[in-house]
C-alpha cells in the first residue's frame, strides 16, 4: 500500500514508518522539521529510511501546505505530527499549539474529506492520554471522563474531536489511538527517560518533579508501533488506549534504572504545572478489537533506550 506517515522524522513517526517500509509498503513521509527540538537530532531519526527505495520525505506544512496532492494514492494515513510538551504549551507558545495540533488536524481530514478518487481506508490519530487529566477514576477507560489538566492536552483532546466528528458526519474511518507515556530510542531530549539516563552517564543529578510517587502507564516505542499497525488492518475505529501495561511509580522507574546505568544523584524540585499525578490505561478495547497486546518490559525497554543514548551520545 502506499501510506503517508506525518511527523515521520519524530521519535514515532520515524519508528513507524520503518516497520512499515519493512513490512513492504511504499511510504511517503512528512514532516515540517519545527524548531522544538534539533533537526539533527530529526535527521539522525532518519538515517536508516534514507536509503530505503519505498521511502520518500517531504518537507511540508499541515497548515498551509495544499495536501490534496500530498495524499494522492495513500490508502492510509498515519497523523503522528503534533507540536508536543506539557510544560511548554502555556503561555504565548499556545499559538503553536493551537496551529500544529488543531489547524493542522482539521486540514487533514478536509483533505481526506475533499479527495476525489478511491477512498483512504483508515486515518490513524496519535492521541495522548493528557486527554484524561487529573481524574480519579482507574484505570483510565475510554469512556472515563476527559477534563485536560494542560493547554496541550485540551489541543489533543480537541483534535481527537475533529476526528470523531468526521468519521461520523463524513464516514472517513478515523482511529484515535490514546498514547500512554512513549519511551524508547529517539525519545525526545526533553522526556523524563532522556534526561534522565543522559544525567546518569554524566554523573549529574537527575531532575526530579515533585516526590516521585505520581505514576505512569509507560509504553515502549515499538508497542505503540504494533498498536498503529493493529490499527491500520482493523476493520473498527473510534478511539483506543494504548498503555503498555507498566504503571509504576517514578521512583520505582529511578530504581530499575539505577540496575541499568548505575548509582543515580537525584534533585527534587516542585511539580510543574499540568502534570497529572496518575495514568493508568485500561486497554480492554484495543486488546480486544484491534488484537493489541504490549511486549516490551520496563526493565527491557529502559536498556535499549540507555544503549541508544550511550550510542548517539559517543
Amino acid at each position: 500500500m502506499r501510506i503517508v506517515v506525518t511527523g515521520a522524522a519524530g521519535f514515532v513517526g520515524s519508528h513507524l514508518s520503518e516497520k512499515l517500509v519493512a513490512l513492504g509498503h511504499e511510504v511517503v513521509g512528512i514532516d515540517r522539521f519545527t524548531d522544538y527540538y534539533s533537526r539533527d537530532a530529526k535527521e539522525k531519526n532518519l538515517e536508516r529510511l534514507r536509503d530505503e527505495g519505498r521511502f520518500s520525505l517531504s518537507e511540508v506544512d499541515l497548515a498551509t501546505a495544499d495536501l490534496e496532492p500530498v495524499f494522492d494514492g495513500a490508502e492510509v494515513i498515519f497523523h503522528q505530527a503534533a507540536q508536543p510538551g506539557v510544560r511548554a504549551s502555556w503561555g504565548r507558545t499556545f499559538d503553536a499549539y493551537l496551529r500544529d495540533n488543531v489547524l493542522a488536524t482539521q486540514r487533514v481530514l478536509e483533505a481526506v474529506k475533499s479527495r476525489r478518487g478511491s477512498p483512504v481506508r483508515r486515518v490513524v490519530y496519535a492521541s495522548s492520554s493528557s486527554v484524561y487529566g487529573n481524574i480519579d477514576e482507574l484505570p483510565m477507560r475510554e469512556s472515563s471522563p476527559t477534563r485536560p489538566f494542560s493547554p496541550y492536552g485540551v489541543t489533543k483532546l480537541a483534535a481527537e474531536h475533529l476526528c470523531e466528528l468526521y468519521r461520523m458526519n463524513h464516514g472517513i474511518p478515523t482511529t484515535s489511538l490514546r498514547y500512554f507515556t512513549v519511551y524508547g530510542p529517539r525519545q525526545r531530549p526533553d522526556m523524563a527517560f532522556h534526561k534522565f539516563i543522559q544525567a546518569a552517564r554524566r554523573g549529574e543529578k537527575i531532575p526530579l518533579f515533585g516526590d516521585g510517587e505520581q505514576t505512569r502507564d509507560f509504553t515502549f516505542v515499538a508497542d505503540i508501533v504494533d498498536a498503529n499497525i493493529a490499527a491500520m488492518n482493523a476493520t473498527e475505529g473510534g478511539v483506543f488506549n494504548i498503555g503498555g501495561g507498566s504503571r509504576v511509580t517514578v521512583n520505582q522507574v529511578l530504581a530499575t534504572l539505577g540496575e541499568v546505568v548505575g548509582p543515580l544523584k537525584v534533585e527534587h524540585g516542585n511539580k510543574q504545572l499540568g502534570d497529572v499525578n496518575h495514568t493508568w490505561a485500561d486497554t480492554t478495547r484495543a486488546r480486544t478489537l484491534l488484537g493489541f497486546a504490549p511486549k516490551v518490559t520496563l526493565a527491557e525497554g529502559l536498556r535499549a533506550e540507555a544503549e541508544w543514548l550511550a550510542a548517539v551520545s559517543t
